[in-house]
């Protein structure tokens, strides 16, 4: 197993579509290339946040051939790969291993609203998928899958399943749950990560938590805020953190998954921020408020494509 601690911002990359919904690999890549200019220690792709769910799976399987081959091992790339199916997820995840991905970021076996499986079943999967793979497995615990993943069960799968030492805990009280698993897990817990674009980012340092997965737009901004924490100064972490809270709830509570791709087609980095349908465009008062908000911080993303 790859024993490297990641740690650090790895925001996760939009994907980035034409008008007419097609594939905007040009996009992508300078998408990308800002990313990594703007400080980002990691990506993540394929995720939620990337819209996934409207995604081919050869789509999945170009974007993540494009994108690894355009980060040319820059950065290390967590690739997204949950799936209900057992086999498919894990079929999904030897080919992101194949690619170069440094780890991949399953959510537990979940379809719709009402189909969830038991705690044993969950086991049984993380148990297959982390069998097959030489790279880690993170475990992203989010409210979407609405699978319920208590620490007893959490820290039973870092210390039985090898591959198994990355949470995603971004569920209501992801500071408790961090400090309780941290606390339960100990030296299994290899990266305790915060998630939710980094609203709760503050409280999750305090509770342990070493990596931040946030929205895509300005990890220029975020890295004020880990890095001084990392480095002993919770009182600039903490300014640092208030500076960037309007910018951070106004991706989280209103622009959504969309809010990256507005403010990179602002500074010229992507040529389109539309979603797929039949997901709506964003509404021109959100657009203008979450570009008022960025523009008195001055990001990158508002400057780089310029």
């Amino acid at each position: 197993m790859t024993q490297r601690r990641y740690r650090g911002v790895f925001p996760v990359v939009p994907t980035t579509f034409h008008e007419d919904g097609s594939l905007d690999l040009a996009s992508q890549r300078r998408c990308v290339d800002f990313m990594i200019d703007a400080g980002s220690n990691g990506l993540c792709i394929l995720a939620n946040f990337s819209e996934q769910f409207v995604l081919s799976d050869d789509e999945r399987d170009t974007l993540a051939r494009t994108i690894l081959e355009h980060v040319a091992g820059r950065v290390p790339v967590i690739v997204t790969t949950t799936h209900f199916s057992t086999g498919i997820c894990i079929a999904r995840s030897l080919r992101a291993q194949a690619l170069g991905a440094s780890m991949v970021m399953v959510m537990p076996p979940y379809h719709g609203a009402t189909m969830r499986v038991s705690e044993a079943q969950v086991l049984s999967f993380f148990e297959r998928l982390g069998g097959s793979l030489d790279i880690p497995v993170m475990i992203q615990d989010a409210p979407m899958a609405g699978t319920p993943l208590p620490v007893p069960l959490l820290v039973r799968m870092a210390r039985e399943i090898e591959a198994v030492r990355y949470f995603k805990i971004e569920v209501p009280g992801a500071a408790s749950k961090l400090r309780e698993l941290i606390a339960q897990g100990g030296d299994l817990i290899e990266g305790p990560w915060d998630g939710e674009e980094a609203i709760t980012l503050l409280a999750d340092l305090d509770a342990g938590a070493t990596g931040a997965m946030t929205g895509g737009a300005y990890p220029d901004g975020i890295r004020t805020i880990v890095d001084a924490y990392a480095a002993g100064r919770r009182e600039e972490a903490v300014a640092a953190y208030g500076r960037w809270l309007p910018l951070i709830n106004a991706e989280n509570r209103q622009g959504g998954f969309l809010a990256a791709k507005a403010l990179m087609k602002e500074g010229g980095v992507i040529a389109c921020d539309a979603p797929r349908h039949p997901w709506p465009p964003m509404h021109p008062a959100v657009r203008e408020g979450l570009l008022d908000a960025a523009r008195r911080l001055d990001p990158l993303v508002l400057r780089w494509g310029r």
